[in-house]
């Protein structure tokens, strides 16, 4: 835990759960692990964990490998790269958010175009396009 009164300059990382309370500018790294920004914590760095949860403010991009939640005093600003996020009921965000769904939906899309593409034509009532009359 960093607590109310520490300030850290450079780079946090290692293979433990941190909170916030205190203040943090440059960068945080802990890629398998949990951050957490406490209300009374100020973050000026990039923060990249396997979930991120913010009470406090962040300013600068912010990697969640599983999830990132902005609660109700959550301030952040900067971009936001997470399969999962979560803005609370008046969080404050600006910035960009990026859910990037991985290869296997790529995957999941190609089959569905591919099906469409093998497919004969119907019209909305199911009946085949050819075989209509005019």
């Amino acid at each position: 835990m960093i607590g109310p009164s520490i300030v850290i300059k450079g780079t946090v990382s290692g293979d433990e759960d941190l909170l916030v309370q205190g203040r943090v500018e440059g960068s945080i790294e802990l890629k398998d692990n949990e951050v957490s920004v406490g209300q009374s914590g100020r973050v000026t760095a990039d923060v990249s964990a396997k979930v991120v949860k913010i009470d406090g403010e962040v300013t600068g991009d912010i990697d969640g490998s599983e999830k990132v939640v902005i609660s109700k005093s959550g301030n952040v600003r900067g971009n936001i790269v997470a399969p999962r996020v979560t803005l609370e009921d008046g969080a404050k965000f600006k910035g960009s958010i990026d859910m990037d769904p991985g290869e296997s939906a790529g995957s999941t899309v190609s089959l569905a175009a591919q099906r469409s593409v093998d497919a004969p034509a119907e019209d909305l009532a199911g009946t085949p396009l050819e075989q209509k009359s005019g």
